[in-house]
């Protein structure tokens, strides 16, 4: 019997693009395991949003997918990987356990996004936190838009930022495994 290799489904975009939308219907099409941090993040602390622990939940989530993907099954992380850095040491985790990788990015003009956002706070408040404009605005600023090489796979992933000696160091600098 011929195994198929696993895939890691990487969503990549901004807060209200369409990424959790498009992890559920990989979840189903793909019989991926979806790992969506907000759904963690409210069923632990409720309205608040708190950094460090987004930080650990992703971590964690990451393992779980790590895992799930060395026993064959494929995932979707659902988090917006804003930096290509995490997207590198993803892609780089993902090919270490045998896993492919497709990303998918998802881009608004500013104005739907903030259209999106209102219709989500109205009919399902407890799905998301309220964002101002000069957040989403400071959040587009800070965002890396992934190149066509990485989207599509032809871009090898480089060698980890300075100060790290592999992608694996860097990705527990990241997520740390706790927020102590």
């Amino acid at each position: 019997m011929i195994m198929k290799r696993p895939t890691l489904f990487l969503t990549v975009g901004l807060p209200c693009t369409g990424k959790t939308t498009a992890a559920r219907r990989i979840e189903t099409e793909r019989q991926a395991l979806r790992l969506t941090k907000d759904e963690w993040v409210k069923a632990l602390y409720g309205p608040e949003n708190p950094a460090p622990a987004t930080d650990v939940i992703e971590g964690r989530l990451i393992a779980i997918g790590l895992r799930a993907l060395e026993l064959g099954t494929n995932v979707v992380i659902d988090f917006g990987l804003w930096s290509r850095d995490e997207r590198s040491a993803l892609r780089r985790a993902a090919a270490d356990v045998g896993a492919t990788v497709e990303m998918r990015y998802f881009e608004l003009a500013p104005a739907e996004q903030r259209r999106r956002l209102d219709r989500r706070q109205a009919e399902a408040p407890d799905t998301t936190w309220p964002m101002s404009d000069e957040e989403l605005a400071e959040w587009a600023a800070l965002f890396e838009t992934p190149t066509q090489g990485e989207l599509d796979g032809s871009e090898p992933v480089g060698d980890p930022p300075a100060g790290f000696a592999t992608w694996d160091a860097w990705r527990g600098h990241r997520w740390p495994p706790s927020v102590l």
